[in-house]
């Protein structure tokens, strides 16, 4: 897909790796919508701030009214809340699948017809080296983010006759709020990984495994599970 003159959604771009895509975005010459819950935190120069909240799907669909001029959705908001799925809070978990599946569910079936009617284009699900991998500490966070995983996967297929292509980007750490606690030597710019979206976007991959961490843990998936502690 090329980018300069496309169109492009970006979710969460009022902060992390959202701001930095939607700046790169700006630089490449596409018209940039910056959709935020609070769109007054957008400080992007040269997009448009857009109100949308990912678990209010009238906001999700008053949002593809507005840029109904779009060509690319990127789905990157998301939480993590640190909920385990036995002893954490369900609540918390259901939050966690509410942003991080039902959000990007709701808007690509929102942005899909959009996207279809302005001659296709691309999503992006941001996802993560937890699609993969699932430990017990991080378990409501992997699991939304294996959902998604399932979600990129089977809406590839039912939009490319649509002339829509959906990408994947995965990560481990990423310098942003999200991995404030751990140490930056273990943390990839989310400048670069950006960078590397976009690139993925331009070819029409769909996987993007955008540090070490993502390829290791996708190389070992075809491994035997290994017996737990204890």
């Amino acid at each position: 897909m090329e980018l300069k003159n496309a169109v492009a959604v970006v979710t969460g771009a009022n902060r992390g790796l959202g701001r930095h895509l939607a700046a790169q975005l700006v630089e490449r010459g596409a018209k940039v919508y910056a959709a935020a819950r609070r769109p007054e935190t957008v400080d992007v120069p040269g997009t448009v701030p857009l109100r949308l909240d990912v678990t209010d799907e009238a906001s999700i669909r008053e949002a593809a009214r507005i840029a109904s001029d779009a060509t690319l959705l990127i789905n990157n908001a998301g939480i993590s809340t640190g909920a385990t799925l036995i002893e954490g809070d369900t609540d918390e978990v259901r939050r966690e699948m509410e942003t991080n599946f039902y959000g990007p569910l709701a808007a690509t079936r929102a942005f899909a017809p959009v996207i279809d009617g302005n001659g296709g284009g691309a999503v992006l699900n941001v996802l993560s080296a937890l699609s993969w991998f699932h430990p017990a500490a991080l378990g409501s966070y992997a699991a939304s983010k294996a959902a998604a995983w399932a979600l990129s996967d089977a809406t590839r297929d039912e939009l490319a006759p649509r002339g829509i292509a959906v990408s994947a980007l995965h990560v481990g750490y990423m310098d942003t709020d999200m991995a404030a606690g751990v140490p930056a030597d273990q943390k990839v710019a989310a400048a670069d990984v950006a960078a590397q979206a976009l690139y993925g976007i331009e070819k029409g991959l769909p996987e993007i495994l955008a540090d070490e961490t993502s390829r290791y843990v996708k190389q070992s998936l075809s491994a035997a599970p290994q017996p737990s502690a204890g």
